[in-house]
């Protein structure tokens, strides 16, 4: 059932300023940078005047999205399916379905999902300069 959740977002519909989209229309597009990593965007800055994008994620089996940071932005993980960790400089977040995690601006963590892979829920939050 967990599974069929991200499947719910990733075939949905949103819904922004009097306007209605199908989720089923935005491509996957594999990761430039991250191989087995896979990103769907769902709602870009254009709708939320620069200050929030959400994006469903999904990694494969043992793949991971290696250390990087995200400068002014604040980024918060729903884990939908899988399981894997997330390493920040303060320990390790083991994640699995149900888990949320604050991840700070400017602070570098890497993800890396388990033997079953892992489907994230993604948003970012611009900060004020």
């Amino acid at each position: 059932m967990k599974a069929d959740l991200f499947h719910c977002f990733a075939n949905g519909s949103l819904a922004a300023s009097g306007n209605q989209w199908a989720l089923a229309d935005a491509p996957w597009t594999e990761h430039k940078d991250f191989p087995g990593v896979f990103l769907k965007n769902l709602a870009g800055p254009e709708l939320t005047q620069g200050l929030l994008t959400c994006h469903l994620v999904r990694i494969e089996a043992l793949q991971k999205i290696g250390r990087h940071t995200h400068g002014q932005r604040l980024e918060l993980h729903e884990v939908v399916a899988g399981s894997g960790v997330c390493r920040t400089p303060e320990g390790e977040i083991a994640y699995a379905p149900g888990v949320m995690a604050v991840l700070p601006a400017n602070v570098p963590h890497e993800v890396r999902a388990g033997e079953h892979g892992l489907c994230l829920f993604a948003k970012f939050v611009t900060l004020p300069a």
